[in-house]
């Protein structure tokens, strides 16, 4: 039977969502991290994810799922609205739960990554310490903080966002060697900037959307501007808003400006929001009360703390690894939130980077480049999926007369068309391979998973030697 001894310690740089559910994924499997932020605080930003069958069984796994339906809202329909308000047909999210027998919910972003932070032990995640350098010898990786603290470990996990630190250092080593491929050497490029909030607790009174024990979900869609916006409730008593700014051609950061890489939270960081706030405080919503409301009563109701602006980049890198490097989430794949995939994929990396790591029979060179190759291998194509599922969405909120196109297919989609397309969104269900399986249910067959079969053949040759012991 294999020891402690014989598993990798793992580092893993980022403390987003899915450098964090890495994190409580080693903790159940017995595998040794640590995990290193440079924020000294995450702090409460974003707006919300949907989640549904593609992670509830990990939920169901980790013993957090019955917590989870407290913070979450349960999700049927996605409202569309024109900017006058006039309706549009609702996109009918029900059949997902005949394909798996999961609801869907929505859960805003920070209630989210508290559940999982309380999985991951205090003194094995270092918030307020940045990585300075990362060295490499003696078949050992060595995480440098700027607080003059080292770490070793087997191997360094990527998981500090879109502009990752780790891969632009991985990234230098494979220059040198002159093999990192030329499209991994362009800038980042986006097409949109993203504004997003949450409002204090709300009178239930003034406000009776707050109530409902489903999730208002609405999409609001620009006519005659390039902006899309969206507001729900939460369980918490509050509204979550975000508001999407179309660019018309797409762009780079360091096209703009420099990256703001000292400010803490860089992904969802305090960049001046101010004037889009002002732009667009006229654009109208629908709360269900006949009251007319725009997106400014909600900025005033929203503390200033809890507004940010983003750029939403979008690429999908060739490397995601090297040596001991290997890079999670955003720091190898970044998608267009249209689709709401981005943070379900990076957690879907965590989970099979887990299994991996759990199922390595020794922590050699040569076993990691194997299970680093496995791992990209079993990913990409499901990313790549999420990615031009992501783009296609995003033509919908376009401008002109591709935009118009979309938008009218998308609301006069055949029902049996759309139900193959929510089929194949539900394919990808992975579990954890080193405890008890989840019992699948549903119609719809889950996607084999290989780091999770690897993952399952060595847990349960690990049952039988201790109940033959």
């Amino acid at each position: 039977m294999s020891t402690k001894s014989d598993k990798p310690t793992v580092l893993i740089v980022g403390a987003g969502l899915g450098g964090l559910l890495l994190g409580a994924l080693l903790e159940k499997s017995g595998v040794p991290y640590q995990i290193f932020e440079r924020a000294t605080t995450v702090k409460p930003l974003g707006s919300a994810l949907a989640i549904g069958s593609n992670l509830l069984p990990i939920f169901q796994q980790l013993d957090i799922y019955d917590e989870f339906l407290t913070i979450a809202k349960y999700l049927t329909h996605f409202s569309c609205y024109k900017e006058s308000l006039e309706p549009m047909r609702p996109t009918d999210l029900t059949p997902m739960e005949e394909f798996t027998e999961y609801r869907q919910y929505i859960v805003a972003r920070p209630k989210l990554y508290d559940l999982i932070l309380k999985q991951v032990p205090p003194h094995k995640i270092r918030f307020g310490h940045r990585v300075l350098n990362i060295s490499e010898e003696d078949n050992k990786v060595t995480v440098h903080l700027s607080n003059k603290d080292t770490f070793e470990g087997d191997i360094i996990v990527g998981a500090d966002g879109a502009y990752s630190a780790v891969r632009q250092r991985m990234y230098e080593h494979l220059m040198a060697e002159g093999k990192l491929p030329k499209s991994d050497q362009e800038d980042l490029p986006f097409s949109r900037t993203c504004l997003v909030g949450q409002t204090k607790v709300l009178n239930p009174e003034e406000f009776p959307v707050i109530k409902l024990d489903t999730c208002h979900f609405t999409k609001f869609f620009g006519e005659d501007r390039p902006f899309t916006w969206h507001t729900f409730n939460t369980t918490e008593g509050t509204l979550c808003w975000m508001v999407l700014h179309h660019l018309s051609r797409k762009t780079s950061k360091a096209a703009i400006e420099q990256r703001f890489r000292n400010n803490e939270n860089s992904e969802w960081g305090a960049h001046p929001a101010q004037t889009m706030c002002e732009e667009t405080r006229d654009f109208p919503i629908e709360l269900l009360d006949g009251t007319k409301r725009t997106l400014g009563d909600l900025y005033d109701l929203t503390p200033n703390e809890l507004i940010s602006k983003v750029m939403l980049e979008e690429k999908v890198f060739a490397t995601w690894h090297h040596r001991r490097y290997v890079l999670l989430g955003d720091a190898c794949h970044k998608l267009n939130p249209a689709g709401g995939h981005g943070a379900m994929t990076a957690m879907h990396d965590a989970i099979a980077l887990a299994n991996l790591f759990y199922a390595m029979p020794a922590k050699t060179s040569m076993d990691i480049a194997k299970i680093f190759e496995e791992y990209q291998e079993e990913r990409l194509p499901a990313v790549m999926e999420s990615f031009k599922s992501s783009q296609m969405l995003a033509k919908i909120s376009a401008r002109g007369f591709t935009g118009a196109l979309a938008l009218y297919l998308s609301t006069h989609m055949p029902v049996w068309l759309w139900r193959l397309v929510m089929a194949k969104q539900v394919r990808y269900r992975p579990q954890l391979g080193f405890i008890k399986a989840v019992e699948l249910k549903g119609t719809v067959v889950p996607a084999v998973s290989p780091s999770e079969q690897k993952a399952r053949a060595v847990f349960e040759k690990q049952q039988q030697t201790a109940v033959s012991i």
